[in-house]
């Protein structure tokens, strides 16, 4: 059985070794580490009796590494890369620069979650903008895995491929209607028994309304608008005066029902509780302000009151999840 040594390396043997093996030659590596070739090879040595192995031998081409050789200047690659990210990332904070991350967000998690969420953040941070856009979750997807955006917020109703996951909310869709109306005494409903409704939608072009549409194709039934309004506020105030009906996330519906007569009537369809996920290609991949971000999401996510236990038993990998037959969309 091999017993092997304790190995201290310094950065500059690392740096030394792999330029002699870049270059094929220890004059050569020396001149471009910048040492003495006495001292080169005392260092090179010193490496070799340090880890009781051949790192180098001379070949008719000049010096190459050994097959310990090899696998430490694989190693040494990546530390000394490590350093280098290392010092840029602390750079970054010691010249006070700003920070730019690029955020995508599919229309419930813009409008009844990331305010809240964003408000301490950025509050604390005046180096750190975030670029923030509304898409559909399928381009959101799309966005991040190309690295057009560096963090996602998705619904769980599309496969985020490869893309690292993390739960951030519950958005449950809610169907709003006057207090007067003949539905408003349901505890719940099917959306297949409202589809024949007029209805208030969202404007044309909405992640949000498209996935709702999306669910009225498939059941035969293309919703029938009186008008689309821009935000839930409007949507639940035309509702109040009877001008139709409409679904929006439960949290803008308990939210207007304080103030206006409409009441809230929760969907039974799967399509209407989506879990909302944190989406990148990696997080150790992130720039450092980014990295923050994601930190500072998932603690919101923690701390949200009644949906852990539903959040937490969502796998934070994409390849832990099950095919999905639902749209595509937002």
């Amino acid at each position: 059985m091999i017993a092997f040594r304790s190995m201290r390396f310094d950065l500059t043997d690392l740096r030394l070794f792999l330029l002699v093996v870049e270059a094929g030659s220890i004059t050569h590596g020396a001149a471009r580490a910048n040492l003495a070739l006495p001292s080169a090879s005392e260092r090179l040595r010193g490496m070799e009796e340090l880890c009781g192995l051949r790192l180098l031998e001379r070949g008719r081409r000049g010096i190459a590494p050994t097959a310990a050789g090899e696998a430490l200047a694989h190693h040494a690659r990546i530390i000394l890369r490590q350093i280098d990210h290392m010092q840029g990332e602390l750079g970054v904070y010691a010249k006070g620069l700003k920070g730019n991350i690029r955020l995508l967000a599919n229309t419930a998690a813009i409008t009844e979650f990331l305010p809240e969420a964003l408000a301490p953040y950025l509050s604390t941070r005046p180096h750190i903008d975030i670029d923030l856009n509304e898409r559909l979750s399928s381009e959101i997807v799309k966005a991040v895995a190309g690295g057009l955006a560096e963090i996602g917020i998705i619904s769980d109703a599309v496969d985020a491929g490869n893309l690292q996951l993390l739960p951030f909310a519950i958005d449950r869709l809610v169907l709003v209607v006057p207090a007067d109306h003949p539905l408003a005494s349901a505890k719940a409903l099917a959306f297949a028994e409202i589809v024949k409704q007029e209805f208030v939608g969202l404007t044309i072009g909405s992640p949000l309304q498209e996935h709702i549409d999306e669910h009225a194709a498939r059941a035969g039934h293309p919703l029938k608008f009186r008008v689309r309004m821009r935000t839930f506020e409007g949507i639940c105030r035309l509702a109040a005066n009877g001008v139709g009906i409409g679904i929006v996330p439960e949290t803008a519906a308990k939210r207007w029902c304080r103030s206006m007569p409409i009441r809230s009537i929760r969907l039974v369809d799967d399509w209407a509780t989506r879990r909302l996920l944190l989406c990148m290609r990696a997080i150790e991949e992130l720039s450092p302000f980014a990295r923050d971000l994601v930190e500072h999401l998932k603690t919101v996510a923690e701390g949200k009151p009644g949906s852990q236990p539903e959040l937490s038993a969502f796998p934070a990998t994409a390849a832990a999840r099950k095919p999905l037959t639902a749209p595509q969309g937002e």
